[in-house]
């Protein structure tokens, strides 16, 4: 049955039958449709019929939705709500092929900004949150540092300077953050930068921040949406109609949102493309974490075993020196023993 929750508002939304006839109408699509696994079908025709959010954080909708050379205030209005001051989108990176190893498809986008104070940055939006955390996020940073410095050398020449190198910012949007975020069950956003200990000021480049969506949906559902910085993490996060619904109501900014969104639904070629393209991405994300956390689980059990071999170790060097002390004591018993019996032969 048709949920009209959405298309009271959206009335370009289809209907589950009309999108299954789309498909069967069309070998290709009918094939690729057949090839999913039942809950793959199952949720692609609830973000086509309007029972379920599209998934912003998917990786061809998020680019879909954000695309400067479509409407690049989208993306500026939400790194500004993220970096807390106003950006404006300059101009999207191209694609580098040194970036590190296969880990491209963990970005949804590179981008460059100009902040509020006029100077330029780099921002790199990831959605990955999961093992080696912060190992891994340093690492995309470097990676950004790097790709900027050679860039900016190559069109600078002899006039390069330092100077030059604007801070670069990595983004983590997290669908599954790693257990350590929920220590810090409340907050909804982790900002981390270099700062001396002696509070020697120097201009140091980069810039994390981490935003773990499960925790802020856990604060949704008992909360609402109190502010912008809610509201971008609704859209981003939740696919719940009735959050959608509301977020509308007090922010009907995202309405022209979603509208973009369900136009394109009516393609069901196009979102067919895009929903495999990202079940491609999930498929090799998941082997990744999977071999991430196999790695961890070893990682632990080989220092817990580290641990137990220096505790055998140390109980084993214990006991050699008692074993020591007793023979000792023992040499010195029948020593002893040895000068009483001469000395009762004496007697």
């Amino acid at each position: 049955m048709q949920n009209n929750t959405l298309t009271r508002l959206f009335p370009v939304i289809r209907t589950r039958e009309i999108v299954m006839t789309d498909i069967r109408n069309n070998k290709a699509l009918s094939a690729t449709f057949d090839n999913w696994q039942d809950y793959q079908q199952e949720l692609f025709l609830d973000i086509c019929n309007g029972a379920k959010g599209v998934k912003m954080l998917f990786d061809p909708y998020f680019k879909e939705i954000f695309n400067p050379e479509t409407d690049s205030n989208r993306l500026s209005k939400l790194l500004s709500v993220i970096l807390g001051i106003r950006v404006t989108v300059k101009d999207v990176l191209p694609n580098d092929s040194t970036r590190l190893g296969d880990e491209s498809s963990l970005i949804i986008t590179d981008i460059v900004v100009e902040l509020e104070d006029g100077s330029i940055a780099n921002v790199e939006v990831q959605k990955i949150g999961y093992a080696f955390t912060g190992e891994r996020a340093s690492c995309y940073s470097a990676d950004l540092l790097l790709r900027q410095y050679k860039r900016v050398r190559d069109k600078r020449k002899e006039k390069f300077s330092y100077k030059d190198i604007a801070p670069v910012y990595t983004i983590v949007f997290m669908e599954k953050s790693p257990a350590i975020f929920y220590d810090y069950p409340n907050i909804c956003m982790h900002k981390f930068s270099t700062t001396s200990d002696t509070g020697l000021k120097l201009n140091m480049l980069q810039n994390f921040i981490f935003v773990p969506i499960d925790i802020f949906l856990g604060k949704l559902h008992n909360e609402g949406i109190n502010s912008e910085f809610d509201a971008w993490l609704t859209f981003l996060g939740c696919d719940d109609p009735k959050y959608i619904v509301d977020l509308i109501q007090k922010y009907p900014y995202f309405k022209d949102l979603y509208s973009h969104l369900y136009e394109t639904c009516r393609n069901t070629e196009r979102m067919m493309n895009m929903f495999s393209k990202e079940l491609q991405i999930l498929d090799r994300n998941t082997v990744k974490y999977m071999i991430d956390e196999l790695q961890e689980e070893l990682d632990t059990t080989k220092e817990e075993l580290d641990t137990t071999k220096e505790e055998l170790d140390t109980a084993n060097a214990t006991i050699a020196e008692k074993d020591v002390a007793l023979a000792e004591k023992d040499a010195l018993i029948a020593e002893l023993k040895a000068q009483l019996k001469s000395q009762n032969n004496n007697k």
